[in-house]
This record gives structure tokens, sequence and C-alpha cells, in this order.
């Protein structure tokens, strides 16, 4: 069965006791025993639900994984992963990534003794000479956020293999659709489905994929205990949305490559930064690792003066955060999604007061192109 389809029809396809389409909301905390010793195998919400089982059940089918599970953010599900490593563990993590994982590894994550160094992914050189004697997880975002570097996922779990360390694949910005990591021999996949996988910014939600039996059995420990799961409601959400993941993402990605190339050529615009365009340093792996480029572009201006006037006066794309719905968002890295990020890490890695990051929705691109034009103009 083709991608397409699965996503459109889910794990089931329908809820069998009644036929009905629309998977229900159950949207019970508890569910009722038929007598001592005897369960419908629905205890507690927190520990399983039947709504929640559908969406984890129908990540695992698109990632081609054995098992998934919801949480209640992205942040949740990365906590989570975290959670598989003991004090004195070392972590090797892409050094360009999301400033809200970046504060969870530095406060949260060292104050329980975990370890981590910050390397160029995209070079394997660079990954390789990090390792340590207690390196046991390689983690990776690709297409990395904000500065959209592609990191060769094979290299990287390969080098993870040989050291006996978990390798961990971030796939928020090309979802199932158009990477699927598991099937280049990941061990774990991330994403936070408050982005594509839910595709309107109306709910959060986090999801960790394996396909690894022993790997599975720690994560339903670690997610029941903690309990940081998704709703009821909030999972149909994302069933919902998972719905017409693929027209979303072929339609945005489309406008986002007319947007890439518009920018290239505004005089504006210093430098763009989209992995859909021939001249993007990691076009080539992206194309053997991935079906698709998705909907994502940086671009940094030549003045600052113009950041305030096109964050000011877009009318049509959004000036918030987040990414991934089919609205239009663009969003200042530096002041917004990578404040945690030091100074000195940013700077080098390019998050500077120059860059702009674009979340490309569904809307007309001429339109879209339009409101940056006349933003950009003043």
């Amino acid at each position: 069965m083709k991608i397409d389809t699965k996503l459109v029809h889910g794990c089931r396809g329908f809820e069998p006791n009644t036929g009905a389409i629309s998977f229900p909301i159950y949207q019970s905390a508890t569910f009722r025993h038929p007598g001592p010793n005897q369960s419908t195998g629905y205890d507690y919400t927190r520990v399983k639900n039947p709504t929640r089982e559908e969406l984890e059940n129908t990540l695992a089918c698109l990632e081609t994984g054995g098992h998934g599970f919801a949480f209640s953010s992205g942040m949740a599900a990365v906590a989570t992963v975290m959670e598989l490593f003991s004090h004195g563990d070392h972590i090797i993590v892409s050094d360009d990534l999301y400033g809200g994982t970046y504060r969870l590894f530095e406060e949260i994550g060292r104050k329980h003794g975990l370890e981590f160094t910050y390397s160029d992914t995209t070079d394997l050189r660079s990954v390789k000479e990090s390792l340590k004697k207690n390196t046991k997880g390689i983690f990776i975002e690709t297409p990395s956020n904000p500065m959209m570097k592609v990191t060769d996922i094979k290299g990287i779990i390969e080098i993870a293999r040989n050291q006996g360390a978990l390798s961990i694949i971030d796939n928020t910005f090309l979802t199932p659709l158009y990477q699927r990591p598991l099937e280049l021999g990941a061990d774990i996949v991330l994403h936070s489905g408050t982005k594509y996988l839910g595709g309107h910014n109306d709910t959060l939600a986090g999801f960790i994929v394996v396909d690894n039996g022993v790997l599975a059995e720690k994560i339903q420990l670690i997610q029941k205990s903690v309990g940081a799961i998704l709703a009821p409601f909030d999972s149909w959400l994302i069933l919902r949305g998972i719905k017409t993941l693929s027209v979303r993402m072929e339609r945005l990605q489309t406008n986002a490559l007319k947007i890439a190339n518009w920018l290239k050529d505004c005089k504006d615009v210093e430098k763009v930064f989209y992995v859909g365009l021939p001249g993007h340093e990691g076009y080539e792996i992206s194309k053997s690792q991935a079906s698709g480029f998705g909907g994502m572009i940086s671009f940094r201006v030549k003045s600052i003066e113009s950041i305030e006037r096109i964050l000011s006066r877009v009318r049509i794309i959004a000036f918030a955060e987040s990414l991934g719905g089919v609205e239009s968002l663009i969003t200042y890295p530096i002041a917004q999604t990578h404040t945690a990020i030091p100074k000195e890490m940013r700077e080098k890695l390019g998050v500077d007061e120059k860059l702009l990051r674009l979340s490309v929705g569904i809307e007309s691109a001429e339109d879209l192109i339009l409101d940056l034009e006349q933003a950009m103009n003043g």
C-alpha cells in the first residue's frame, strides 16, 4: 500500500465496532472492568486509550516501525528519549538544532549527569572525532533548524552502530511522507506532531517510533510512569490532520520552491537556505535519502533594518513561532526559537540578527511572494 493511502486510512481505517470512518474520541479517564481479574484491554487512559492507540499505531505504520508512542508535545518526546540514558552517558548532537532541544539538554540533561557534544553532523569525520568511550547516542536533526543542514543518515547510523550507540533522528521537517529513517536503519525516530503531522496550528503533540522491541518496552514504561501522554481529543486532531498530510506537503513544497527561487533573486536578500535548491550543499544527500524537500526556508537579508520592516509589514504571512501549518509563518530565530543557544554558537552557525525562517503554507505562492515583496520594499 502506498503511503498516500496509509495517510488517509490510518492503521485500521475505521472503528471496527461501529464502522465509524472518523475514529472515535474515547474521552474517558478510566474503563470499567467486566469482573475481577478481567479487562477489556483498557484500564486507565494514561496507560492506554483507544484513540491514542490508533494514532500511535498509525505513526508506527507510516514510519515502518513496530511501535509508536504519542506524547503531549515534541519536547515531551525528546525528554522521554533522554530517559533511556544513564548518568555519565555521552551524546553527540547536531550543532544546528531547535533551541528548546538545546535548553532541555543543557538545563535538565546535564543536571542528570548526561554529557553532550555539539558537532557538525554533516561532516562525518567531525562526528567520529567527537566520539568518546562513553558515547551512547547520536542525536540529529535533518534538515536542521534553522540552517537547513542535511546530514547523511546512513553515515550516522553506521558510526552509531560501530560505537554501540543509539541513532536518534528528528524527522519533523520532512515527515514520514518524505523521509523514513527507520528504513535506513535508525534506532529511534522523533517528531514534533505539532508541526506538519497536525498541520493546522491547533494542538501540541510529540511522537517516538522504534522497531526494536526492547527499546519499545523501555519507552512504554517511561511513558506510563511519567505520564506526558497525548490526550484523546488531541490524538483525534492529529489523526484528522494526518489524513491530508500528502496533499498539504505537496502544495507547500511547490510553494516553497517558487518562493526560494524568488528570494534568491531578491536584491534585499543575501542568501537563501532551502534544501530543494540544486545549489544547496545538502541537495544530493537529501535526494538520496528523502523523496521531498519540505516547506522550510531560511534566508538572510542584507541589512538589519530590513528585519523590522518585514516582520511589521507582512499581512498574509504571520509573524509567529512554530511551523508546519497550512498558514505561512515567519520567525526571527535569534529572538524567538533560538534564544537558548549561546551567542558564540549561534554566530558560528550563522543564526544572526539578519536571519529569518519561513514556514511556507498552502496559500497561493503568488500572494505570498507579493506579501514578502511589499513588506521588503516598505
